[in-house]
């Protein structure tokens, strides 16, 4: 089976030139008829127009908008608001110009201030906190399909924001490319010049009008604003809602284009837990980005590393199932939606975390994007070396979807994890495999969303009685409610290694139901309540071992505080023995049962001010014991140039013979320096007393030319009870990006 999905991306592979050339040099008649039946597409504000106009002189981007381009320029402004109302425009006047050339396409941003003061930002690092910071962002949709694009912005210190868009409103902002924005800043108004080159994104050729939406957030007056209308139980970012960017002649045809990113590397590493001599590695690999057309790419890697990933934040971990931890590495995050989204939060079958997590990535190669206008298609083939007791492996995914009606898709995804050079005595699966079959269903207003979806595994010696999954989602959403409905099915021998599925062998219903006020006067914003009743049972005799029945009531108020209060009632039938303090030590037995209620709050204070406190804590019961615990976050911003920060969390457990009370601390200050908008410092510290460690990870980043870096990052382990050395490392690496 997976020789016939090689041959088949073989032969894809061979015929994609032909296929882009062919999009690329339609016939008039053609052109015609894609123009004609685009234009009739109807989408919620294509009334809200902004024209893009070919620029007849140069723009020297200095945040200065003076250029005689500029002053005739289309401009979109009447904005309005979304937050804290959405019933009218608002009051904080914008002014956005768009412009293009051969190259790329230009914005200007004049945003005047109605409230005086200083203009609220965090740092100026790169993806900054939206809701942090005075900031313009730009949603475009190059397809109109109104579910993907990507998303540009910049806060009034210059610091800039990119991503990638899926599902209709998504931005994945670890994604980065090539490109320019200067900010000046005066008494009453900041202004901005944008220059995003064509060859960054990827577009559907010969399109006259993208979609777009303008969004500012101006947080001395607490007011969130679109150029083309949205309703507030929406984010800015709902291309659902978008306008329309007219193009006076589409953007340019697009040829093979190349992007070479080598890198350096060196490093010292010494495990001094197992007494060890300090190892020396010195290395060198590439990424490439190969654009076969303007909506088709290319990626490829060899010798990846990616010791220059930001850490991941630590947590007290007092469940039964593995934890989620998000992908970070930028290889795999273009188009990731292709290959990521399949399924839903608890059942992935493929997540790309599982690749090169216990032995390195050799080489990958990537093909993701359109053809035409309905299709999209992933392909991922992914090597690993042996490593330890690990054989090498490879991977392999592809994924399509099929657009239907305004906003929905089909899709189907296929995952293979292989085990390669298998000796006789292997013990385990020579492969591992998933086919899941999916439709996404999203109506024309957004107002409703939903998912249905089956998956298959495939295991060697596997009875294949319930190796399967299924689930269904559904959202329903309007300004004063919100209806959900989750069912969630997965067999007791579906096997999905590639993926995230941290629990099987349930049957699981989980209705939830929002209920939203909105005052018209006073100091509340919006008020209400949520509720949930999630049942896991078990399936054959729909035992229930899982309930859950919370409650929760919210208060946001216009000076940005926001309350929260929740109460939960709980019971939980134990199939397999279980640590409530996951040290390993002692169990409470399989087949006993408990029930519980607990209590807890939330606090988050007004982040303009410099100082801000994020705090929860709660008390009730917890199994056979009671828990009471206080988590949150202590920030202290010096603006522009970074913050402070101290990531806090305490629990205590109260538990009868053997474990008696039980007490974790978990306690991570973090300093965050932004010199410049390519200067980076950051230190952060994280004492876990659950797993025994102190863990200092210090990088140092210098992005010398766009997209291009020096990083230098230090990591230290402790045993915390000594301060006795674990490990140490320090890694040195350079990229730049040829292009």
């Amino acid at each position: 089976m997976i020789n016939k999905f090689r041959r088949f991306s073989i032969l894809l592979l061979f015929f994609l030139p032909k296929i882009t050339t062919a999009e690329n040099h339609p016939s008039a008649d053609l052109s015609a008829h894609r123009k004609d039946t685009l234009v009739q597409q109807k989408t919620i504000n294509q009334d809200y127009k902004i024209h893009a106009s070919r620029t007849s002189g140069h723009i020297k981007l200095d945040g200065i908008v003076d250029e005689k381009d500029w002053l005739k320029a289309e401009t979109a402004s009447n904005f309005y608001m979304v937050l804290p109302y959405d019933t009218g425009h608002c009051r904080a006047k914008s002014e956005i110009r768009m412009l293009y050339d051969d190259k790329a396409f230009y914005l200007s941003l004049v945003f005047h201030d109605t409230l005086p003061g200083k203009r609220p930002v965090e740092s100026l690092r790169r993806d900054f906190v939206f809701g942090n910071n005075d900031n313009f962002l730009l949603f475009i949709d190059p397809f109109n399909d109104q579910t993907t694009g990507y998303s540009f912005g910049v806060n009034a210190a210059g610091a800039i924001w990119d991503g990638t868009m899926s599902g209709g409103s998504a931005v994945n902002l670890i994604w980065d490319c090539k490109w320019e924005v200067k900010t000046k800043n005066y008494p009453d108004k900041w202004t901005a010049e944008m220059r995003i080159p064509f060859k960054s994104i990827r577009y559907k050729s010969d399109l006259d009008h993208w979609n777009i939406q303008f969004s500012r957030l101006d947080l001395k007056m607490n007011e969130k604003s679109a150029w083309a209308p949205v309703p507030r139980q929406f984010p800015t970012a709902s291309l659902a809602y978008a306008g329309q960017l007219i193009w006076d002649t589409p953007p340019p045809k697009s040829g093979l284009k190349l992007a070479l990113i080598p890198y350096l590397f060196g490093s010292v590493s010494r495990n001094f837990e197992k007494n060890e001599s300090a190892v020396y590695k010195k290395d060198f690999g590439f990424d490439a980005k190969v654009g076969l057309s303007s909506s088709l790419n290319l990626d490829l890697t060899y010798n990846p590393d990616f010791s220059q990933a930001e850490v991941d934040d630590q947590v007290i971990n007092l469940q039964r199932f593995e934890l989620y931890f998000p992908e970070k590495r930028q290889f795999f995050l273009e188009n990731s939606d292709l290959f990521a989204n399949f399924g839903t939060t608890t059942v992935r079958p493929f997540f790309s975390r599982r690749i090169g997590l216990d032995a390195p990535v050799s080489w990958g190669a990537r093909l993701s994007g359109k053809i035409g206008q309905d299709w999209r298609i992933g392909m991922m083939d992914m090597q690993t070396g042996s490593e330890g007791d690990y054989l090498a492996r490879n991977f392999f995914v592809t994924s399509f979807q099929k657009k239907i009606f305004s906003r929905s898709n089909i899709g189907f995804i296929f995952v293979n994890k292989q085990q390669l050079n298998i000796p006789d005595s292997w013990s385990g699966n020579n492969y591992n495999r998933v086919a899941g079959l999916e439709y996404n269903l999203a109506s024309r207003d957004n107002f409703l969303n939903a998912k249905l979806f089956a998956q298959k595994s495939f295991t060697p010696k596997s009875n294949a009685a319930e190796e399967y999954s299924e689930g269904l989602s559904l959202a329903y959403s309007r300004k004063n409610y919100l209806l959900e409905l989750n069912q969630l099915y997965v067999g007791k021998d579906f096997n999905a290694e590639t993926g995230y599925v941290p629990r099987i062998d349930f049957l699981r219903i989980d209705p939830k139901v929002t209920i939203k006020f909105y005052p018209k006067q006073g100091t509340v914003e919006t008020h209400g309540f949520y509720t949930e009743f999630d049942n896991y049972l078990m399936p054959g005799s729909v035992k229930l071992t899982d309930r859950n029945l919370g409650y929760d009531y919210y208060v946001n108020f216009k000076n940005r505080v926001h309350l929260e209060f929740k109460t939960n009632y709980w019971y939980v039938f134990l199939r397999q023995n279980f640590d409530p303090t996951n040290q390993g030590q002692h169990y409470l037995p399989a087949g006993s049962s408990y029930q519980w209620g607990d209590f807890y709050f939330l606090f988050n204070s007004d982040n303009r001010k410099m100082l801000r406190v994020d705090l929860q804590s709660g008390y009730g019961g917890f199994y056979n014991g009671t828990r009471w615990y206080v988590s949150g976050d202590l920030i202290c911003r010096f603006q522009p140039y970074g913050y402070l920060s101290l990531v806090y969390s305490y629990n205590q457990l109260y538990l009868p013979q053997p474990w008696q009370n039980t007490g974790f601390w978990l306690v991570g200050p973090k300093l965050d320096v932004t010199l410049t908008n390519n200067l980076f410092f950051t230190t952060y510290v994280q004492y876990n007393q659950q797993a025994k460690n102190l863990n200092i990870n210090a990088r140092f980043q210098w992005r010398y030319k766009p997209v291009s870096d020096l990083f230098l990052v230090y990591t230290d382990n402790y045993f915390p009870e000594n301060m006795n050395v674990k490990n140490r490392a320090l890694v040195l690496k350079m990229t730049y990006w040829f292009n």
